[in-house]
């Protein structure tokens, strides 16, 4: 069973920078998305970014995060990273990474990140 394991969150001041990554056990044939989704205390779950693999589509970003957050992934070790510069407090929540193939999708189970002064 692949498990994806998160590593990076904690606590930043506003204005700071966090490099979120998240790694798969052991490959994963025909991923074809990587996804970080978040999700703060009373809220829904939120996408912040989105990477296709293998071609076709491009790189998106919620409006909140575009020029500030970066997603990348290491095809070769099997893992996804998020660069998240200047941050907020309104960047406070819990990140997941998502690997997603045509009929699967993978979870991390989530890292903390707190903006705070």
């Amino acid at each position: 069973q692949v498990q994806l394991v998160e590593s990076g969150g904690g606590l930043v001041q506003p204005g700071g920078s966090l490099r979120l990554s998240c790694a798969a056990s052991r490959s994963i044939f025909s991923i074809n998305v990587v996804a970080w989704p978040r999700q703060a205390p009373g809220t829904q779950r939120e996408l912040v970014a989105l990477m296709p693999v293998g071609g076709g589509g491009s790189t998106n970003y919620a409006d909140s995060v575009k020029g500030r957050f970066t997603i990348s992934r290491d095809g070769a070790k099997n893992a996804v990273y998020l660069q998240m510069n200047s941050l907020k407090p309104e960047d406070t929540a819990v990140y997941y990474c998502n690997f997603r193939t045509r009929s699967l999708a993978y979870w991390g189970q989530g890292t903390q990140v707190t903006v705070s002064s």
